[in-house]
């Protein structure tokens, strides 16, 4: 049964995939229904979604492709970070008002095995959507992307892409933190390029204005040590030819082609990671859980001391999660994109 958008129905409600997008999705690619309420069996929790996330990454499980990721089903809910209250439970580990993080967003209610569930603990001054961005996947991503894949050193000269997303925002705070000689970031706006410069970075440009690889050059004269790849494309091209020997590149998203249609015409420079022994590192950081619990404790104390700020850019309402997503893919976003349920 489709829902009436009014939001007066108790019955929850989710989003389903209505159909596969070619190219850039659209509103119609995802229906809003109402869906029986499901008993709980043994070991499963009821929780009523606070937050839910949507990332770059769920453009890819749109497409029926084999991935390290199995794709979403037409007809079946969506599903993606979240945060909320458990609200009814049959599982020892988990009790009514406690505070949960699982991964099936795209609904007001979820219903899950109690393991598939991690419970948090509210933090004094910080929304619940935290845990879904500065305290959660975001920043392990953009830690675990500079420290572990890029192996990051102090003095390294560092440029990241999609600079002023979730993921890019917090990289670049953590190179300065960590003692980086430059930051460079690109963005979209120059509203964005503003953003940058206040939290920190070095240099930032618009990739809109000019080639990047000629904005990157004026950016870091003397070429960087370390990209945080969250473009591809043009971008990828653009750090491979600033890169010095020895450079390392963490190869996280390549926004600029997920909704492609034809093969990218970049990177052609591909073949100078030979002669300049560079490292290109591809990483999923679902492989690196174990790293939650360094990063909650480093950025902690980094908000606590007010050495890094974040930002989300929070749309209302579960109706309007499609069109969240499809902003957060044309960018936007400032930091995280968060749905509010």
């Amino acid at each position: 049964m489709h829902a009436n958008y009014l939001g007066g129905s108790t019955m929850p409600r989710q989003i389903v995939l209505a159909a596969r997008p070619s190219g850039w999705p659209a509103p119609d690619n995802f229906t809003l229904v109402e869906a029986d309420s499901q008993p709980l069996e043994e070991g499963q929790i009821r929780v009523r979604n606070q937050f839910m996330s949507v990332d770059p990454y769920m453009r890819g499980r749109m497409n029926d492709v084999e991935s390290y990721v199995p794709p979403f089903q037409i007809g079946q809910p969506l599903d993606g970070g979240a945060v909320g209250e458990v609200v009814e439970s049959r599982s020892d580990a988990f009790s009514p008002g406690d505070l949960v993080l699982h991964g099936l967003g795209w609904r007001d209610e979820a219903v899950l095995d109690a393991a598939r569930a991690r419970k948090v603990a509210p933090i004094e001054g910080l929304p619940n959507s935290a845990f879904l961005a500065v305290l959660g996947m975001t920043s392990l991503t953009a830690y675990v992307g500079l420290l572990d894949m890029a192996s990051f050193k102090e003095g390294d000269a560092v440029f990241i892409s999609g600079a002023a997303g979730a993921v890019g925002s917090i990289a670049g705070q953590i190179a300065k933190l960590k003692g980086a000689s430059r930051v460079v970031g690109s963005a979209g706006s120059a509203e964005k390029v503003e953003y940058l410069r206040s939290i920190g970075f070095d240099a930032a440009f618009n990739y809109k204005d000019a080639p990047v690889a000629e904005q990157l050059k004026d950016a870091a004269p003397d070429g960087i040590d370390v990209y945080f790849d969250n473009v591809g494309a043009d971008h990828l091209e653009a750090a491979i030819g600033s890169l010095r020997n020895f450079g390392r590149v963490a190869m996280c998203g390549a926004i600029a082609v997920y909704n492609a249609t034809e093969p990218p015409a970049a990177p052609r420079n591909l073949a100078l990671a030979v002669g300049k022994r560079l490292t290109l590192r591809g990483f999923i950081v679902t492989d690196h859980m174990d790293r939650m619990t360094a990063m909650v404790t480093e950025i902690s104390e980094w908000l606590r001391e007010g050495k890094l700020s974040y930002q989300e850019t929070v749309v209302d309402g579960l109706e309007n999660a499609p069109e969240a997503f499809l902003g957060m893919l044309r960018g936007e976003n400032t930091g995280k994109m968060i749905v509010r349920l």
